[in-house]
């Protein structure tokens, strides 16, 4: 990417932000409702998901082999940050009989195929650093999480 196209993407990036920021400040009744949203998902993170993923985390480490403990990492964490994520749509918050447009998917079932999606990613992570070892590839030799 040469430099005169990251600049274009670096100034798009500013427009877009400053347009974002812009039309929260035009909207004050919104202001409590973004930080009240950001502050929960900051202590939702720090409050539940790291320990809960450090606690899983230990626990994997000694329960699953050497080659599944990264990809089991990674799909733990995907998973857990979109389920705070959709904690809201999940438990249908916000859901009115008067408008049946809000919320109208069933997004249970959107998550399961998402949790399926990152098993199936966990499962193919695991075998090619299965075979990647077996093949005595790249990183077989050093101590690999």
């Amino acid at each position: 990417m040469t430099a005169g196209v990251r600049v274009v993407l670096a100034a798009v990036g500013v427009l877009l932000a400053t347009y974002g920021a812009w039309l929260l400040v035009s909207r004050e009744s919104d202001l409590v409702d973004v930080g009240t949203w950001l502050l929960g998902g900051a202590v939702l993170h720090d409050a539940l998901l790291v320990p809960l993923v450090l606690v899983l985390g230990l626990v994997a480490s000694r329960w699953l082999p050497r080659p599944a403990r990264a990809p089991a990492a990674v799909g733990l964490v995907v998973l857990g940050s979109v389920t705070l994520l959709a904690v809201p749509v999940l438990g249908r918050f916000g859901a009115r009989e008067d408008n049946p447009t809000l919320l109208d998917r069933d997004y249970t079932a959107g998550w399961l195929v998402l949790a399926a999606l990152v098993a199936l990613g966990v499962v193919a992570g695991t075998i090619g650093r299965i075979l990647r070892d077996r093949r005595g590839g790249r990183g077989s030799n050093r101590c690999s999480g």
